[in-house]
C-alpha cells in the first residue's frame, strides 16, 4: 500500500477496494447467488426508475459490475465507474462473457469528469457511506443528470450496532467456543476498513434522514425513502446463516430515489 505524502483518503479507499476485488464477488450482497435475489433486484430498480427503454443510466462505484448488469438487463445504456483499475477488470470481464455492450470507466465517483446533463439516471449501491465528501458528490451528481432525471441510492447504516448484531456475536461463540476466528491478512485488511470508516464523512453510520437532507441541499427535490428492500434480504438470507441473516435483516437499510426539477 502506497503512503508517500500526497497519498489522499479517496487514494487509501481506492487502493482498499482494489485489494478486496479479487475476492469480492464471493460475498453474499456483492455478487447476485440466485434468480430470485436477481429478480427482486430488477424490482426495486424498475419500481424507481422504470423501463430502461434505452436511456442512459451511470453505475456509480460499479465495482465488478453487479449492479451494471442488472441494469443492462432492463434494457438501459449502462455507463459503469469505479476508480479500482482491479475491480473494472473484473467488470470487463463479465461483460465479454455475458456479451454485455456496458461501458466501463476509470474515474473518481465524488468528481467524475462526465460531461454535465448527460444521464437520465444514476444508480449507486453502498457507495454513499464511503463518501469523503458527501455535498461535493450530490451536487456533481445533479449536475450529470438530465432535468427531471432520477438519482437511485441503494445503502444503509453498517456501523451502528443492534441487538442482531449482539446475538450473531453470542451464536458465533456458542457454535465455536470462542469468536470467530481471523487470519492474518484478514486481520489487516478488518484494520485498514476501521482506519478509512474512521475518516470518511458517515463515520457514524449512513442514515436516510442526513442524506435526504443533503440531497434536498444540492438541488434534488424530496427524496423518497423505500424500506421495503425484503425481497432481497429474503433471497440473501438463504446464502446466510441465520444469525447473520437476522442481523442484515434489521439493520438500517434503504432505497433513496431523489429527482432533479425539471
Amino acid at each position: 500500500m502506497t503512503t508517500h505524502a500526497n497519498y489522499s483518503l479517496r487514494d487509501e479507499i481506492r487502493d482498499y477496494w482494489s485489494d478486496r476485488a479479487e475476492t469480492f464477488d464471493l460475498q453474499v450482497g456483492h455478487e447476485i447467488f440466485s434468480q430470485q435475489e436477481r429478480a427482486a433486484w430488477h424490482a426495486l430498480i424498475g419500481k424507481h426508475l422504470g423501463p430502461g427503454a434505452g436511456r442512459a443510466s451511470l453505475d456509480l462505484a460499479c465495482g465488478t459490475g453487479v449492479i451494471s448488469h442488472l441494469m443492462h438487463d432492463l434494457g438501459f445504456a449502462v455507463t459503469g465507474l469505479d476508480w479500482s483499475e482491479a475491480m473494472l477488470a473484473k467488470a470487463r470481464a463479465k461483460a465479454r462473457k455475458r456479451g454485455a455492450p456496458i461501458r466501463f470507466i476509470v474515474s473518481d465517483a465524488e468528481r467524475t469528469l462526465e460531461d454535465k446533463a448527460s444521464y437520465d439516471v444514476i444508480v449507486t449501491r453502498h457507495l454513499v457511506w464511503t463518501l469523503v465528501d458527501p455535498k461535493t458528490a450530490f451536487a456533481e451528481w445533479f449536475s450529470l443528470l438530465k432535468p427531471g432525471g432520477k438519482l437511485l441510492i441503494i445503502d444503509g447504516d453498517f456501523v451502528s450496532r443492534n441487538w442482531a448484531t449482539s446475538l450473531r456475536e453470542i451464536w458465533e461463540r456458542l457454535t465455536t467456543g470462542k469468536p470467530r476466528v481471523v487470519d492474518d491478512q484478514a486481520a489487516v485488511m478488518a484494520r485498514r476498513h476501521l482506519s478509512i470508516l474512521a475518516r470518511v464523512h458517515f463515520a457514524g453510520g449512513a442514515r436516510s434522514e442526513e442524506i435526504g437532507r443533503l440531497l434536498i441541499e444540492a438541488g434534488f427535490d424530496q427524496p423518497v425513502v423505500d424500506w421495503k428492500l425484503g425481497a432481497i434480504h429474503r433471497a440473501q438470507a438463504r446464502q446466510m446463516s441465520w444469525p447473520k441473516a437476522l442481523e442484515r435483516a434489521t439493520q438500517h437499510r434503504f432505497a433513496i430515489c431523489a429527482t432533479k426539477p425539471k
